[in-house]
């Protein structure tokens, strides 16, 4: 009996968390995911399982991928990936950035001057060498999104508005 009741109010605490994450959302945003939801649950049955991830990726001509990387998705879900929970995954991963004032007064740490840029050569060496320090590969990563000009500089108002809002040419 007290494992049902811990059971049920596990279940409770479960629907809470979900039933917030609609509020995390512009409707349209929540339009947009229903639409990439139904995209990847290829037998409409509302649930996301491994045969609905191996067919998308067919789809998109990636014919092998691992049965490992399909189990890791789905267990980040930690049960059935319904919409909800859907929702709840990219809520999670898009509430993980810092508000853009808080990224724009760390890189102004590295702006003196208030040019609104930093130089791409000093900024990938103190990736690299400080505290969590990134790799290259990393780095690179990071300056593939990032606006530099021709003399090398970073436009870190720019780049801080792309890390919070995404990057424009993705969205048309």
């Amino acid at each position: 009996m007290a494992s049902k009741k811990a059971a049920n109010r596990r279940q409770r605490g479960a629907q809470k968390t979900c039933s917030n994450v609609f509020s995390m959302f512009e409707q349209s945003q929540i339009q947009e995911f229903k639409e990439a939801f139904g995209c990847i649950d290829q037998d409409r049955d509302g649930v996301i399982k491994k045969q609905d991830l191996k067919e998308t990726y067919a789809q998109l001509g990636k014919l092998n991928v691992k049965d490992e990387e399909l189990d890791e998705m789905l267990n980040e879900g930690k049960g059935p990936i319904n919409f909800t929970v859907f929702l709840s995954l990219f809520g999670e991963k898009l509430n993980g950035t810092d508000p853009e004032d808080t990224i724009l007064a760390a890189f102004k740490l590295f702006d003196p001057n208030a040019t609104g840029f930093v130089n791409k050569e000093e900024f990938r060496r103190l990736l690299m060498n400080q505290a969590d320090k990134f790799t290259a590969e990393e780095v690179d990563q990071a300056f593939s999104v990032a606006p530099i000009d021709v003399a090398g500089n970073i436009d870190y108002k720019s780049l801080c508005y792309i890390i919070t809002h995404g990057d424009e040419k993705e969205e048309s």
